[in-house]
């Protein structure tokens, strides 16, 4: 009976864990085997990087994630010397290392002026202690520079910042020279969509967004005017452009009904866009029929627009797919489709706009028209 009482007791406490203790609760629940690191040689030649801490991680890939022109946020560790630091050396600070993210970037589309504006805006320049609950010097706020452009514009918006009179307080944020960027483990990654309760919970009681709000006022919401060529809306907006379903759909992360909408048994020749950005997403010629009631396909047509990540919900752990510049739910992938890629990407039909070939011209993805030279 004492063993079962002490059973019980421990899974409580465990549950209680996951809502009342998200750090401690992974960390008793996910075992730290150590961070990779970044090749910056393996970025895309025309993008750049743009490194910041800003306390927990977990919180700063979201406001980064969804601008656009960014085409990666990772969380991880840096500034410190020491090789693949895991979660718990650098959280109990046995490292040099900092919490921080590094964001790959179009500068074409988005500037680093206006990645800064939105780092600013998360975090508190004044703490030289931490950032919110989050106390040591593996929690402060850092700008890691990539050359000496970065350092110069870093510098004129630290100082932008202070003028301004926004804080009473000195801004004590450092920039540094960039070092060697170690990736988290992956259940850091994109922890705010992979565990949406416990980070709300945590993010609720960190004292970030009071502070936030408090300081900033209206002047926290900021939106880049990027020159993506796809456009961004607003949430009213998109109620208004969307149908019922696409909203729920690409929104809200539901899922239609099978064998009850649009494209399941499409034949025609085209390509299929988002429905929200019109960013291309997949080809007729990479259509099958899986069985599912769903519009199913091999492989995207464009790989860069398609952004796969973990999805724990159902009790059971899937692969989500979602746009890369509208953010919209499009459905998941599994191992079971066809040769050549054994992928089927089930989607759901409210994500999607058809266009057929012989409009591929005239609406502006003539680019596409190759897919179907026989």
């Amino acid at each position: 009976m004492k063993k079962l009482s002490l059973v019980i007791g421990l899974v409580f406490l465990l549950g209680l864990g996951a809502f009342v203790g998200p750090k401690v609760y992974e960390s008793l629940t996910q075992k730290s085997v150590g961070s990779e690191a970044v090749q910056t040689n393996e970025v895309n030649q025309n993008h750049e990087l743009a490194t910041f801490a800003g306390g927990c991680f977990w919180c700063m890939e979201p406001p980064f994630e969804k601008l656009d022109g960014v085409y990666s946020v990772i969380s991880g560790y840096t500034g410190g010397e020491e090789v693949n630091p895991t979660y718990d050396e650098v959280s109990t600070k046995q490292t040099s290392h900092v919490e921080a993210v590094q964001i790959e970037y179009d500068p074409d589309v988005i500037s680093y002026e206006q990645l800064l504006e939105v780092f600013w805006r998360q975090i508190d320049p004044t703490d030289a202690g931490g950032q919110f609950v989050d106390r040591g010097p593996q929690y402060v706020s850092e700008i890691f520079y990539h050359n000496n452009e970065q350092k110069n514009i870093a510098e004129k918006s630290k100082q932008k910042l202070a003028e301004s009179g926004r804080f009473d307080e000195k801004i004590v944020t450092v920039i540094v020279p960039a070092k060697t960027f170690y990736k988290a483990e992956e259940y850091h990654q994109d922890y705010y969509k992979k565990n949406e309760l416990r980070y709300k919970y945590y993010r609720n009681n960190s004292g970030r967004d009071n502070f936030l709000d408090k300081a900033w006022g209206k002047d926290r919401k900021y939106t880049p005017k990027t020159n993506s060529q796809y456009p961004s809306f607003t949430d009213e907006e998109l109620k208004e452009k969307l149908t019922d379903i696409q909203y729920r759909v690409t929104q809200e992360d539901d899922t239609e009904k099978a064998f009850d909408n649009e494209y399941w048994d499409n034949k025609k020749e085209g390509i299929y866009v988002d429905i929200v950005s019109g960013e291309p997403l997949f080809s007729s010629k990479d259509k099958y029929e899986s069985g599912t009631g769903w519009p199913s396909f091999t492989k995207p047509l464009v790989k860069e627009n398609i952004v796969e990540l973990e999805d724990h919900t159902l009790f059971t752990k899937r692969i989500e797919v979602r746009s890369k510049h509208a953010d919209s739910h499009l459905g998941h992938v599994f191992n079971d489709g066809p040769q050549p890629t054994g992928l089927r990407y089930c989607l759901n039909s409210a994500s999607l706009r058809f266009i057929p070939k012989d409009e591929l011209e005239q609406q502006g993805y003539g680019e596409f028209l190759d897919e179907f030279v026989d």
